[in-house]
């Protein structure tokens, strides 16, 4: 069972059949990566010292981001040096690792989202009973659902397809190794392993998704029967930010898992994947920051603080530099 050609470097195609457009897509996708570690660096810190951000939201919102983080950090350094430069290698030890890593910390996000859908269900109708329901315990007992999840699924997942005995071929028609399109290069019958990556899709995609949407219906049925302005409004503050990062998330992933033989899917399969791979992680610290008044209140207190502490700083030398003069 074990494949003689495991020594060998797997060769991403990616997008060198574009030269032009390899030179574009680096900019951007360093752009974003940056943007990803800074905007999400800022959300675990301000989530981890502001005492008004203490609550189930930002907890998993902290775990959102940690795993944007990682997510992205585990593709997009490879990416840009085979963008960058005429290699386009990864040895088999680094294809299996970025496999195991990227399907561990995408099947995360896939519960973590659906986990933070049932937290906004929560505070929006059981607001009396919201501290109860949601406390510390069940917090970091549904993280740890959303992580151990996770790595089941790539360690199944990931581990039955990097066994497939491939037979030389090692052209990869894509940018990072990922499950669809590495069980392509099998020289066997993969019938079972797409159904296995289908079923896998629905309990990890579609099961979530579903969840969520029946979370947002009870949501949208309580804020109906209040039939209040100020309700709407509050209601699509406190679940708005989500519902945009599940809908980037879920829509760019599904057409990719659930249909990855699809003309769609092998026609413009890399650039969907690009998108929930790097654009993805660097929208969602602006979707949280920039619509939501507690966040952009919490780095206001941070800014003034650090301002503060600076102004103070510097009088305290002043006074002192006019005592030792006198």
């Amino acid at each position: 069972m074990i494949n003689s050609s495991v020594n060998d470097d797997f060769i991403l195609v990616g997008f060198s059949d574009q030269p032009e457009l390899e030179r574009t897509l680096f900019v951007v996708i360093l752009i974003s990566y940056l943007l990803t570690l800074v905007g999400n660096s800022i959300i675990i810190l301000i989530s981890s010292i502001d005492p008004k951000l203490k609550t189930p939201m930002y907890f998993f919102l902290t775990h959102l981001s940690l795993v944007d983080i990682c997510f992205t950090t585990s593709i997009v350094p490879q990416l840009l040096w085979n963008l960058k430069g005429p290699a386009k290698t990864i040895t088999a030890v680094g294809c299996a690792v970025q496999l195991y890593v990227s399907l561990t910390l995408g099947s995360t996000e896939c519960i973590l989202l659906a986990v933070m859908a049932f937290d906004r269900y929560a505070a929006v109708c059981k607001p009396l009973h919201y501290v109860a329901v949601m406390n510390p315990q069940l917090c970091r007992a549904l993280a740890g659902i959303s992580w151990l999840s996770g790595i089941g699924n790539a360690l199944i997942q990931g581990t039955v397809t990097l066994w497939l005995p491939r037979c030389g071929h090692l052209w990869l028609h894509h940018f990072f190794c990922e499950v669809p399109s590495m069980i392509k290069l099998a020289c066997v019958d993969i019938h079972a392993n797409e159904i296995q990556l289908f079923v896998a899709s629905l309990v990890l995609l579609l099961l979530p998704l579903t969840l969520i949407l029946t979370s947002y219906g009870y949501i949208v049925k309580a804020v109906v029967r209040i039939k209040s302005a100020q309700a709407w409004r509050r209601a699509l503050g406190t679940c708005g930010s989500h519902l945009m990062v599940v809908s980037l998330f879920y829509g760019s992933s599904t057409a990719i898992y659930i249909q990855p033989n699809s003309s769609y899917a092998h026609t413009h399969g890399k650039f969907i994947s690009l998108f929930y791979t790097v654009m993805t992680p660097t929208l969602n610290p602006l979707i949280y920051t920039l619509r939501n008044k507690e966040v952009k209140g919490a780095l206001r207190r941070l800014l003034n603080r650090d301002s503060g502490v600076c102004k103070g700083s510097t009088a305290h030398d002043g006074s002192e530099f006019m005592t030792r003069g006198s």
